[in-house]
């Protein structure tokens, strides 16, 4: 089975599926390989991309400039690039425990 992320040295490749509108910013767990993150932000103008960066910033504790968008600017799977990640945060640690 595929994670729904690869570390590699510093960089880490994520795979996320995104749930706009939801009541509030979390992890939600996995749903068909990839992380499932709700967002209270609407699917409009590109807010929900910029609230998935900022939450994701919080989460691995880096600046919002080391996550880049790679694809599904408009859709909700998105491929994220985060570096440098120096580890992986508890609540993705705990899943990746659940994956293997």
């Amino acid at each position: 089975m595929n994670h729904p992320w690869q570390l590699k040295g510093d960089q880490l490749t994520l795979h996320c599926h995104v749930q706009p509108g939801a009541r509030q910013n979390k992890l939600a767990g996995l749903y068909d390989n990839c992380l499932k993150i709700q967002l209270q932000s609407p699917p409009v103008d590109g807010k929900a991309n910029q609230a998935l960066i900022a939450f994701l910033a919080k989460q691995f504790s880096v600046p919002k400039s080391s996550i880049t968008l790679k694809s599904g600017h408009s859709s909700r799977r998105k491929t994220l690039l985060i570096q440098p990640v120096s580890e992986l945060p508890a609540a993705i640690t705990q899943l990746q425990s659940e994956l293997s």
